[in-house]
């Protein structure tokens, strides 16, 4: 999740632009601010299912409502920041450089050994806990596998199948985690917002983790007290389903219980957007730390724990927190996002090696919308964690071919029957009282404005995506601007790095396998997340969005010599149409949420892959019949859905 200034709860034929490194390692070490305190073991976690839900509209549905309907102006006294500044500068009306790329094919076959369903929104708002979520965008997704079980986990549920998609048990995240569900309907209370779920599932030592980031609001009024913390959950066990225990990170970072103070602005600082990574030795969280209350960014925290203490389900685990101000040629980092690697196979020299990858174009990194440079960040001595931390981090920086915001992706006609229900000004209906469909959303002294069109999807910012560690290299990808077909479209730009550790304690250094930019002519690629077999063999998974596709699941294969072609894994069958793409909901101009992340896993020799699409479609009569549930393939608010998919690349 990035945080929202919207009513959210709270994202080919292909050898395209393959270029070698263009210029040598300037290698850039300096000291991360340390902090070491014991995290301590906060409870249980319990995944075994709940009820689900009538699938009825019941107000609130979006958290930060008024009582009763949406009220836009009201509810937005109740926002919170939107934390990724970057798409601020989109919006700006600045014209950013776009790479140059070759237009690529999109070729027949989905090309996968099996794929089903993942989560929808109908799962999401109704699925689980009695019905007793609200409507959110986007998914946020995370995605383990091992012993023959599949983890998803998403925006506000989590589920387990088989590798075949039978349904073994589905848990909304409030309960798992043991708090009030997220609004006890009809009066109350309200539970804690979580968000931005990530998981992993470690061969080496046979442990499933889970992580949230959770933050804290006044029972009473769902309001935010400023206070939140990581929920690391932990099961050493063949099955995820079942006991977990929980440990709680607190990441105010205001001084207070042995954590640092890094003055944020107003309050307490908190971590956004924590992705996760592992070792040998230690288990690793990173997260983009802001200021709760102002418009404020401090820099990349990296916490680092010991795997062997976790798994043993240690009472208490010494923890190294590390900030990032200043690295980066006196800029902070951001988004550094942390490596997994396939079949345990982990650097264990320099007394055990974690790599990150991350870019700096955003302006949280100073950037102004576009960069030239990779970032190659290393952990060493991560063996001490089990005993006395000391690790110590450096980086280097690489040279590469410009990336840089991508634009909006633009989406292919169809029904958009949410977008008709604001604009519906009819005199009569049997689903609510009054004129007009609109009237069973907003209050009558709220009609929205008619004119609410097809939107343009979120194609995320400049961030690192989804990183592994695997044959010795270091595999990335991240959204970008291309400039394909005469046209400026969203992209993916993808990275294979060569990391090297030297001295004692060891910094690093590396090189530039191979890079390129995926595009196609007329279409929109977003979101990647890329995973890669021991053997070098390995696959990118995104969305694909245009005037000739509605959003679809999409992969390519990958390897040290380049991309593959793209294959189609499930044709979308409608345009998106939530909440977040309407002005009505979310102000002008919306923004339509997306992603904000995909997820990919490896468990023997198949990649499994997840990623957003939209798996629907229904009339505008088609929704009113239906009380806005078209047969339970979405809720009135939302129709996104997700898609699980295996290769053997």
């Amino acid at each position: 999740m990035r945080m929202r200034r919207t009513l959210i709860v709270p994202a080919v034929s292909a050898l395209l632009f393959n270029a070698v490194g263009l210029a040598p390692l300037v290698p850039s070490i300096a000291s991360a601010s340390t902090t070491t305190r014991l995290i301590s073991a906060a409870g249980t976690a319990t995944l075994s299912g709940t009820k689900a839900g009538s699938g009825a509209v019941q107000f609130p549905e979006i958290r930060g409502e008024p009582d009763g309907a949406m009220d836009l102006a009201k509810a937005a006294k109740r926002d919170i920041t939107n934390r990724s500044q970057s798409p601020r500068r989109a919006s700006s009306g600045s014209i950013l450089p776009a790479a140059r790329a070759a237009s690529a094919s999109i070729v027949p076959g989905s090309g996968v050994d099996s794929t089903f369903k993942g989560l929808n929104h109908f799962d999401q708002r109704f699925g689980s806990a009695g019905g007793n979520q609200f409507s959110l965008e986007p998914p946020d997704q995370g995605l383990c596998v091992g012993n023959g079980y599949i983890l998803e986990t998403i925006n506000d549920v989590m589920r387990v199948t088989n590798t075949s998609g039978t349904n073994l048990t589905t848990e909304d995240l409030n309960t798992f985690y043991g708090y009030p569900v997220a609004f006890h309907r009809p009066s109350g209370p309200f539970g804690p917002f979580i968000t931005d779920p990530s998981c992993y599932y470690d061969s080496g030592s046979g442990t499933w983790f889970h992580v949230v980031l959770t933050l804290d609001v006044v029972p009473a009024t769902g309001d935010f007290t400023g206070t939140s913390h990581l929920d690391l959950a932990v099961r050493h066990a063949s099955s995820p389903i079942g006991t977990w225990k929980v440990y709680k990170i607190n990441d105010e970072d205001d001084g207070t219980l042995g954590q640092p103070n890094h003055h944020c602005i107003g309050g307490p600082c908190f971590g956004d957007y924590p992705h996760i990574g592992a070792d040998a030795y230690g288990f690793y969280i990173s997260t983009n730390e802001y200021s709760f209350f102002a418009d404020q960014y401090t820099s990349a925290q990296i916490y680092a724990l010991s795997k062997s203490a976790l798994a043993a389900g240690a009472s208490s685990v010494p923890m190294q927190q590390l900030g990032t101000v200043g690295l980066d040629g006196g800029n902070p980092g951001f988004t550094i996002w942390p490596a997994t690697a396939p079949a345990a196979i982990y650097d264990t020299g320099h007394a055990g090696t974690e790599y990150f990858l991350s870019s700096n174009a955003a302006e949280e990194a100073n950037g102004g919308g576009s960069s030239t440079k990779l970032l190659v960040w290393a952990l060493t001595h991560t063996s001490t964690l089990a005993t006395t931390p000391a690790v110590h981090l450096s980086h280097a920086t690489l040279s590469v071919s410009s990336y840089s915001l991508p634009p909006k992706s633009d989406q292919k006609a169809g029904n958009i029957p949410l977008a008709d229900c604001i604009n519906d000004r009819s005199t009569s209906s049997p689903l609510w009282q009054g004129a007009g469909c609109w009237r069973a959303f907003f209050s009558p002294n709220a009609q929205p404005k008619k004119g609410e069109v097809l939107s343009h999807l979120d194609s995320n910012d400049t961030r690192m995506q989804q990183v592994f560690f695997a044959d010795g290299l270091l595999w990335g990808a991240l959204d970008t601007a291309v400039n394909v077909g005469g046209q400026v479209k969203a992209g993916i730009a993808w990275y294979v790095v060569d990391p090297a550790v030297t001295g004692n304690p060891g910094n690093v250094s590396a090189s530039l396998v191979k890079s390129g930019t995926l595009a196609v002519a007329g279409t929109n690629l977003t979101y990647p997340a890329v995973a890669v077999l021991p053997s070098g063999e390995g696959a990118l998974n995104f969305s694909v969005v245009g005037g000739s596709y509605y959003p679809s699941a999409a992969w390519a294969p990958i390897d040290a010599s380049g991309v593959g072609d793209i294959h189609i894994i499930s044709s979308g069958l409608g345009p998106s149409d939530g909440f977040t793409s309407y002005g009505a909901f979310v102000g002008f101009p919306p923004r339509t949420r997306w992603g904000d992340y995909g997820a990919s896993a490896v468990a023997g020799g198949s990649i499994w892959m997840a990623s957003e699409s939209i798996e629907q479609t229904c009339t505008f009569a088609q929704y009113l019949s239906t009380s806005f549930r078209c047969g339970n393939t979405r809720t009135a608010l939302g129709n996104w859905a997700t898609r699980i998919s295996s290769v053997s690349p």
